[in-house]
């Protein structure tokens, strides 16, 4: 907001990029706002996203499908129906079963289950439970293996006699087919602006960012941030504040290269 300010009272003209701010990118926001900007804005040549530290910059997708498995049963009283099946039960087998699987190696892939909840009293068999569980890689291929996977194991279950309700609650693309000598000399041009201003080389990685739904239509960019920190999605993360003086230079000196 500060680099829009700057640009705007010193009457700089836009005539090669423009500053967009959106939100739902995390979690359940399952990027709408950068679906909406890229249907909104449909001649769009190169795409940044400036989040995460200045140490590293995210120039591959990750892709990711997102559900929230709810388990149903008869329930009843602990003592007295005992021997109904145990909704949270269920649900924990289903996790020990996910938690056994050994990712494919193609790319790095991964799995998580983020919440877990149910349940009504100590002395209660639980009738409901449901738990919200996803698949994250950055090669289309192991992705779609994972997911295979997964309906299997679900199908394992429903075919057990278990009422089991599956609900997607969050797809991401993965990589697409991107121009990677363009992208190549993006990354390159970003990366000797970062290492200009900190002195240090920042590491190439993959992840999950805005970049996702450009890069899944074949436009190049990059995603990279004006601080250092640590702890993300922690409660103990932080942040360096002296590092957003030599952030600040890293994206105004970025995004005048824009605007000359």
């Amino acid at each position: 907001m500060l680099i829009a300010r700057y640009l705007v009272l010193n009457h700089i003209n836009v005539k090669n990029a423009f500053i967009v701010f959106n939100s739902c990118e995390e979690g359940l926001g399952n990027l709408e706002g950068i679906r909406h900007i890229m249907n909104t804005y449909r001649n769009i040549k190169e795409f940044y996203s400036f989040d995460l530290t200045y140490e590293e910059i995210i120039c591959k997708a990750v892709g990711s499908s997102r559900y929230k498995i709810t388990v149903q049963t008869e329930g009843g009283h602990s003592y007295s129906a005992f021997g109904n099946s145990n909704a949270i039960a269920i649900c924990g087998n289903m996790i020990h079963d996910f938690y056994q699987y050994q990712v494919p190696t193609r790319g790095k892939s991964t799995y998580n289950v983020g919440i877990i909840e149910g349940g009504t009293s100590v002395n209660t068999i639980a009738q409901n439970a449901s738990f919200l569980f996803e698949y994250r890689s950055d090669n289309h291929e192991d992705l779609k293996e994972m997911i295979e996977f997964f309906n299997q194991t679900i199908i394992s279950y429903k075919n057990k006699g278990f009422d089991i309700q599956v609900e997607i609650i969050g797809e991401r693309p993965s990589h697409g087919n991107v121009n990677q000598e363009k992208l190549d000399e993006i990354v390159n041009h970003v990366s000797n602006i970062i290492e200009m201003y900190s002195h240090s080389k920042p590491i190439l990685s993959s992840g999950s960012t805005d970049c996702n739904i450009p890069y899944s239509l074949g436009i190049p960019g990059c995603c990279f941030g004006g601080y250092i920190g640590k702890g993300e999605h922690t409660r103990e993360e932080w942040i360096d504040i002296a590092s957003l003086e030599t952030g600040m230079k890293i994206l105004m000196h970025f995004m005048l290269d824009y605007y000359k």
